[in-house]
């Protein structure tokens, strides 16, 4: 069986975060989502093909030509639009196992798909089914047809995007026309392989992770720090640390004396956690990082070759890479009124659901010292933040 995997989107949502990485390479609790998913398939599949486009070179210099001895071929998606587009042309003659790159799914739910004989496709069942793909089934269980947002109920399981089909799905990919919003969508040649093939619905067992929005790398962090049932310490943990619960120390990282952390955490590799330094719920910081003397660190996510110095409180926030906080920077992570954390998003104010949330910083950027932040703020990749500056 053949894997195809769908990463040439853009992803605005996840905008400014993909200004300079795309979706598929965002890290998760130590692997990128394209590296999570690859690792519960690869023993089922003998080939994967990558379809890639935007900031192709990082996804190829990421993964190169192989994962765990798999064979990874490439192929730029031409300027034809949408999912049916990045199908075709493909050249296979065996079973293909489809996946639209937006999310992490559980190892048993992808493994079970890849077993099964048959054609199958991922669902999920949802309350609201007006706002999803819908599966119409015939009565003996089989796949009638996908809707979109169906006016009228005709099932409640929601389309996952991840399918295992016959190859003649690649040809009736090449067959369909130009949807009413000038895309080629999958979806077209779902209904008419489903007239063909005997296609059924999986409904997942477990949770699935998507990461839509800057902020939900954060809960995405959480799922699996929710589950560490055990530390896994590989390198340097100093006299009078304390660490309370459970926590990953990836090597040549080091806890320094009197570090408090409390809850699951996690920390990559060569970082350096200063003396007095309090980490606590679901924090994750990567690689090369430098927290100093007497910060707290509460639920957020520190990407690498970042530094956070002296007297800072950062809580649930993200800050991405190269980003460099001068002494006591302080993020307000909750509105007077309580309400929900409305956060920029393409230049219109999108509603996090979060009753807390803090600040996102991207990549290279300096603040001076004692800057503040109001809650759901955004800063643009390679800003200067003067000092005393609050963040409005």
């Amino acid at each position: 069986m053949k894997a195809i995997i769908l990463a040439a989107g853009e992803w605005s949502r996840l905008r400014p975060l993909t200004n300079t990485i795309p979706k598929p390479l965002i890290k998760i609790f130590g692997k990128s989502i394209l590296e999570h998913n690859l690792e519960y398939i690869c023993e089922h599949v003998d080939e994967i093909v990558i379809v890639v486009k935007y900031q192709k070179e990082k996804i190829i210099e990421a993964l190169w030509d192989n994962y765990m001895w798999v064979k990874i071929t490439y192929i730029e998606q031409s300027d034809e639009k949408w999912t049916g587009a990045a199908i075709r042309w493909i050249e296979t003659d065996s079973d293909v196992l489809i996946m639209n790159w937006d999310s992490i799914f559980d190892r048993d739910d992808l493994e079970k798909l890849c077993k099964f004989s048959g054609y199958w496709v991922l669902v999920k069942k949802v309350k609201d089914p007006e706002k999803y793909w819908i599966f119409h089934l015939w009565n003996d269980g089989n796949i009638k047809q996908i809707v979109e947002k169906p006016k009228e109920f005709i099932g409640d399981l929601a389309n996952l995007w991840v399918y295992k089909f016959d190859w003649k799905i690649i040809e009736l990919a090449e067959q369909i026309q130009l949807s009413s919003r000038w895309e080629y969508e999958i979806t077209d040649a779902i209904n008419e392989f489903a007239k063909l093939f005997p296609f059924k619905a999986f409904e997942i067992q477990w949770e699935f992770i998507d990461v839509w929005y800057p902020w939900d790398v954060l809960s995405s962090n959480a799922h699996f720090l929710n589950k560490l049932s055990k530390s896994e310490i590989n390198w340097t943990v100093e006299e009078w640390v304390t660490i309370k619960w459970n926590i990953v120390l990836e090597q040549w990282a080091v806890l320094k004396t009197w570090t408090y952390i409390e809850w699951n955490v996690f920390i990559w590799k060569n970082s350096i956690i200063w003396p007095n330094t309090y980490l606590r719920w679901n924090t994750v910081i990567w690689q090369d990082c430098k927290i100093w003397n007497a910060v707290e660190v509460k639920n957020s996510s520190i990407w690498d070759h970042t530094n956070i110095p002296h007297l800072s409180y950062i809580w649930d926030s993200v800050i991405w890479n190269n980003v460099n906080i001068w002494g006591g920077y302080i993020t307000a992570n909750l509105r007077h009124d309580s309400g929900n954390i409305k956060i920029p998003i393409k230049w219109e104010l999108v509603d996090s659901g979060l009753h807390k949330f803090g600040v996102i910083i991207w990549d290279n950027t300096k603040t001076g010292i004692k800057c503040y932040s109001m809650p759901g703020r955004v800063v643009e990749n390679n800003s200067m933040i003067n000092p005393g500056t609050m963040i409005k």
